[in-house]
């Protein structure tokens, strides 16, 4: 294996296990050295042992250079494979019938990733279909797309759809929910996207009277699909608790309004917790499984997801990323086309 392959590797596995973001850092600059290099000096210093000595290479980066040059299969790279496995368990079922994802990041935004080796990761998982839904411009900390910008990441879609096909990749925005329940985009772009997701992402500690007709009046907008990270809970480095809101006027809302409840896969959320899933369910709501990925690494997470599915008695028929893209886009534009009649 090429050292520069090794590398790539690393950084997905580290990715997919959540590593320190410090960590992920180091291999993707190594990543970037060897490849400024080249292979003739690399493999040079690895057989002298000099490779500490460039700058931004350590010994676990070193370590995986010199590897890949001796052919070792059972060293670091091999052991990180071994621990960053995503364990398949009782939603085995469901990750078979999965044919996309729904909500994912790249570099334009706050991703770790290009838009070209999510779709060729997402690809190469076994999907038919992913979603890019990088931030909207009012998250201006994870960098998020104004309207230009959105436009020239749809034209990188649409050229990767021609080059990927019959993969398909679908343009779409996480949308942030403002204060007042509107949406951060104009209604005429919104209008364009294939999917969006609608989540809040700023002043969760709002009184449930008040974010509770916040989320609705964003599940009631026509352009919406799909309601993300619907508490807004996190788990670890130090948690964040649940947003307030009644979740029988919220699941109700999405119900009669066809939209779906993200499942989201993400360790650090596991959103929703099991018990309001189940009451999504209860609702009859259409439900989608998605990793929130930023990077090719968390595209492998849907089986968090999909083990919650089944811990929580989701129809599968109902998940509405098990569906062929052209359903899916049928489901996604009814929703748009409903406002208009």
């Amino acid at each position: 294996m090429q050292p520069s392959a090794a590398l790539a590797l690393a950084v997905h596995y580290l990715d997919r296990e959540l590593a320190p973001s410090a960590k992920v850092r180091a291999f993707q600059r190594a990543l970037q050295i060897s490849e400024t290099l080249g292979e003739s000096e690399l493999a040079a210093r690895a057989a002298a042992g000099t490779l500490t000595e460039v700058d931004g290479l350590g010994p676990s980066t070193a370590r995986v250079i010199a590897e890949a040059f001796a052919g070792v299969d059972d060293g670091y790279l091999a052991e990180l494979e071994q621990r960053s496995r995503v364990p398949i368990g009782a939603g085995g079922p469901v990750i078979e019938r999965l044919r996309g994802d729904c909500h994912c990041h790249t570099t334009w935004s706050d991703g770790g990733a290009s838009l070209r080796a999510m779709a060729t990761t997402a690809a190469a998982l076994g999907h038919e279909w992913v979603a890019i839904t990088d931030h909207s411009a009012r998250l201006t900390v994870a960098h998020g797309l104004n309207e230009d910008r959105l436009r020239r990441q749809m034209n990188e879609i649409a050229q990767l759809n021609v080059e990927m096909a019959p993969f398909r990749i679908l343009t779409g925005m996480e949308v942030d929910i403002l204060a007042d329940g509107s949406l951060d985009l104009s209604d005429e772009l919104l209008a364009e996207l294939d999917v969006v997701v609608a989540s809040v992402h700023s002043k969760l500690r709002m009184p449930s009277e008040e974010m509770t007709p916040r989320m609705v009046a964003a599940i009631a907008n026509p352009h919406t699909d799909i309601l993300g990270h619907c508490t807004n809970r996190k788990l670890v480095g130090g948690g964040r608790p649940q947003s307030s809101f009644d979740a029988d006027i919220v699941f109700a809302a999405c119900a009669q309004f066809d939209k779906a409840v993200e499942i989201n896969c993400r360790p650090e959320r596991q959103d929703p917790p099991e018990e309001l899933l189940r009451l999504a369910v209860e609702w009859g709501c259409k439900v989608t499984v998605d990793t929130d990925a930023h990077a090719t690494g968390q595209l492998e997470w849907q089986a968090y997801g999909a083990d919650k599915a089944v811990r929580c008695d989701v129809p599968v028929d109902d998940i509405a990323n098990t569906w062929p893209v052209e359903t899916f886009l049928e489901w996604t534009a009814n929703h748009s086309f409903c406002s208009r009649n």
